[in-house]
């Protein structure tokens, strides 16, 4: 089985047991890293993952995966958050982040900069919209280096930490 069948077949395995646990399936990747490959699903859900959430779903799937054997070879499984400032990459994910802040990067320079801040205001497929101060622009996707959540940037900007 391809690597890309592969995913799609443990994607199918993996969303129905995330449906039942109130888990939302950010994405599932088949990744090479040194001599490993490493399949990893990643979850998300309304206040953040936890570990009780990724060993919650680690379990059942990992016995549908014996079951199914979707991935050929050996591999390391991992239930992981796709952390912050994820990208954006699929059209669920633009979806669920519709209203939320937003970073994009661009192949070219725009106006002196590569990198655009605003809010998700829309997305179509091929292009996506954000709100930039109060100014809506839409660009294609293929103008886009990436699409990530812009939700880390106020991490260590409360007054009361002292860094």
């Amino acid at each position: 089985m391809a690597d890309s069948a592969a995913v799609a077949k443990v994607r199918e395995l993996a969303r129905p047991l995330c449906e039942d646990l109130g888990l939302f399936l950010w994405d599932v990747k088949l990744e090479k890293e040194g001599a490993n490959r490493y399949l990893r699903v990643y979850i998300d859900c309304d206040g953040g993952v936890g570990i009780d959430d990724c060993e919650a779903l680690h379990r059942p799937l990992d016995k549908l995966l014996d079951e199914y054997d979707p991935v050929p070879g050996s591999y390391v499984f991992e239930v992981c958050s796709p952390g912050l400032g994820r990208k954006l990459e699929r059209p669920e994910h633009f979806e669920v982040c519709m209203g939320d802040p937003v970073k994009i990067g661009f192949y070219t320079d725009r106006g002196g900069s590569k990198e655009l801040f605003g809010i998700l205001d829309g997305y179509d497929g091929s292009s996506v919209t954000v709100d930039a101060n109060g100014h809506k622009e839409s660009f294609a996707l293929s103008e886009c280096r990436f699409v990530r959540l812009d939700d880390d940037r106020d991490l260590f900007s409360d007054p009361g930490i002292n860094i």
